[in-house]
């Protein structure tokens, strides 16, 4: 019987590949790690910055032994952008996460943002956009093992689902998120997919990808437009440090290493944050009322003249009088240009009448006579008496802390009772001996900005944005004023007291309000039966809002269970049984709970010898438990959830609407199941329609 020949066998065809491109890509980094410099450095600064760029390069080809090199192949019927002769085949390219070429330059793997790679994402039975084949490949580790083709114009093959797409999507998670380059979908692509040049809001129900979506888009865009953004720079915005740390390894494993991180308490932090606010002060803080109210604080400490300046040059005197140097006030007044350019400007403007003066009495004086008279001890003194410094942190301490400041700016715009309301108790000594709030140094941020421009980046990401106050989305705007944004939230899940309520007002407060909504409704990683049981929530939460409909065949686990016991210690038992039990499962497990149960519950597992983790820190093989506080889980996502007493979580927030936002937060964190267990009974909310399910 005849030896089957090995090249007969696609899949060992597909090996052969792969180990090709693997060496293809080794020897990229070894040649990149060859490359001698001595000869082309100037000085030690271009050798450094040279070194600098080597050493990044050959970061970015690093070869992830568990991460497929190529996901899927497309067997074109014409080649792209070339006239074909009739009968001539098309090209093949496989798609992956970076480029990779051989000895000659020819390409063996094709970046997944390149133009060519589209079709992977978009092509479908009724528009195939020139593809005779699509190939998805399957993995284990990193060894690929198995291969799915779907014949996109053959009209006699029928569209079906991709069963090596659902298992992707579907795969147990440990560690920090993945990309998603292998599973994009259509409506996913063209949001990634847009131009520079715009600003995107993203909204997104639990499991749509959102966040994904907003991370692959900054990725295509340094892809796109490298140049542009490494000279202007991007910025992605996460809620808290434990979420930005959960997204930290998407971009690397993408090779973009140079794209940072940051909250927005990172953003302003411009004084130590050792205070809280109650939530009513934290509401006015946060109005963007408050912007205007900055702004004639600043401004009041323009004066306008009543004496001359008298500048002596030699044995000349020359004297700008008063109603000179007020009309030069008011017209920088007037300008509204910010008040430390314009502190800059006036004394040149002041130099540049005494110069007027010069030349009518028939002087020539030139741009260094004009410095030099700007630099005058009379006109700088002037310029301290009309336009004083302002430093940004004493100004919003004198407006928290003397009424009648506050009374003057705030006249009209805020109340008595709003005043009183973010009105300091007790005077405080000076801007490091105050307890300054998260809000207060939103303010100063602002504050600081009517001062002095603040440098403007190429393009934000802002994740979880429904979170931010009016003030907040004015301080993230700054960074991209010149810029554009990519914005992504899910008003469902607002849960501070100035939640956003329309992306219509969040995005005209970010500077933005030309930006194009989107809205994600399919649901890829939240099972049916979970989200269909939050979603008894919506109505309460965000009517209007559309249902997420989960496009997952596998419905997930899930199940609500009463608790049998009758003492705290007991019920906690019961929780911890649940987790032991999902951790039979493959796959990370969170234990999600109201903050104020955090330590009955940490006591709980400890004294049960099972090990978990916080918030943030990375979940392994050997400690796959994450204990979660309701706070904190947003953004987070777990194969298996428990959840513990929906009650608590809702009763520990300050009002219930907010309380029941948290709740389908906390709901909507499980991949592939959910327990959630109570004695006390479960908000009525959710019990509303139970026949449904």
């Amino acid at each position: 019987m005849p030896v089957p020949d090995p090249s007969d066998d696609p899949l060992s065809r597909e090996r052969a590949h792969l180990t090709h491109s693997r060496a293809a890509l080794r020897s990229m980094r070894e040649d990149v790690e060859s490359l001698d410099i001595r000869d082309v450095t100037a000085n030690w600064v271009n050798a450094e910055v040279l070194t600098r760029q080597i050493e990044d390069r050959v970061k970015a080809l690093a070869d992830l032994s568990h991460t497929p090199l190529f996901f899927g192949r497309l067997d074109y019927l014409h080649s792209p952008g070339a006239d074909q002769a009739e009968g001539a085949e098309g090209e093949r390219f496989y798609i992956g996460r970076r480029h990779v070429h051989d000895a000659d330059g020819d390409p063996m793997v094709i970046d997944w943002r390149a133009p060519v790679s589209q079709p992977f994402y978009r092509a479908s039975k009724k528009n195939p956009l020139d593809i005779a084949l699509r190939r998805r490949f399957g993995y284990t580790g990193g060894d690929l093992t198995a291969y799915e083709d779907e014949h996109l114009s053959d009209p006699s093959e029928t569209a079906a689902t991709s069963k090596l797409l659902q298992q992707e999507i579907e795969r147990p998670r440990v560690g920090p998120m993945r990309d998603i380059v292998a599973t994009i979908q259509p409506e996913q692509d063209e949001i990634v997919r847009s131009g520079l040049g715009g600003s995107v809001c993203v909204q997104g129900g639990p499991g749509t990808g959102k966040t994904a979506v907003g991370l692959h888009r900054v990725a295509y865009l340094l892809y796109a437009h490298r140049d542009r953004l490494a000279r202007t720079g991007t910025l992605v915005i996460g809620p808290n440090a434990s979420f930005l740390h959960y997204i930290e390894q998407v971009l690397p494993a993408l090779g973009e290493l140079e794209v940072k991180q940051a909250t927005v308490d990172d953003l302003v932090a411009h004084v130590e944050v050792r205070g809280t606010d109650e939530a009513p002060a934290a509401v006015v803080k946060g109005d963007a009322r408050m912007a205007e109210v900055l702004r004639r604080a600043v401004r009041s400490h323009v004066t306008m003249p009543v004496e001359p300046v008298v500048v002596v040059r030699g044995s000349r005197r020359w004297r700008v009088p008063a109603y000179e140097l007020e009309v030069i006030v008011r017209e920088l007044l007037d300008r509204d240009i910010r008040y430390g350019a314009a502190r800059e400007a006036l004394p040149q403007r002041i130099a540049h009448a005494v110069l007027v003066q010069m030349e009518r009495s028939g002087e020539a004086p030139d741009d260094r006579v004009q410095d030099a008279v700007a630099r005058n001890t009379a006109v700088k003194a002037a310029v301290k008496s009309l336009w004083p410094p302002v430093e940004p942190a004493k100004l919003v301490l004198r407006l928290l802390s003397d009424a009648d400041f506050l009374a003057t700016h705030a006249e009209g715009l805020l109340t008595e009772d709003e005043q009183k309301t973010i009105l300091w108790a007790r005077p405080v000594r000076s801007v490091k001996s105050a307890k300054w709030a998260a809000a207060d140094a939103v303010l100063i941020d602002e504050a600081t900005d009517l001062v002095q421009r603040t440098h403007s980046l190429g393009h934000v990401v802002l994740d979880e944005a429904q979170d931010l106050s009016p003030m907040q989305y004015r301080a993230v705007g700054r960074r991209c004023t010149t810029g554009s944004a990519t914005v992504l939230g899910d008003l469902a899940q607002g849960t501070t007291p100035w939640a956003t309520r329309s992306w219509e007002e969040a995005l005209t407060h970010l500077g933005k309000g030309d930006a194009v909504v989107e809205e994600l409704t399919a649901g890829f990683r939240v099972p049916t039966d979970v989200i269909t049981y939050a979603s008894r929530l919506l109505p309460h939460i965000a009517p209007g809002l559309t249902p997420v409909a989960s496009v997952r065949e596998n419905p997930g686990f899930f199940e609500v269970r009463p608790a049998t016991a009758d003492s705290a210690a007991t019920m906690a038992a019961e929780v911890v049984a649940a987790c032991e039990e999902l951790l039979r499962n493959e796959g990370s497990v969170g234990l999600i709970a109201a903050d104020a149960r955090v330590p009955l519950l940490a006591e709980a597992l400890a004294a049960a010898g099972l090990p978990h983790l916080g918030p943030g820190e990375e979940t392994t093989l050997t400690t796959r438990l994450t204990l979660v506080p309701a706070s904190l889980a947003k953004g987070l996502e777990y194969d298996y959830v428990v959840l513990d007493e929906p009650r608590a979580v809702v009763d520990g927030e300050p009002d219930e609407r907010t309380g029941l936002r948290r709740l389908y937060v906390s709901l909507t964190r499980a991949v592939s199941g959910l327990i959630v267990t109570h004695a006390a009974p479960l908000p009525p909310q959710l019990t509303e329609g139970a026949g449904a399910l």
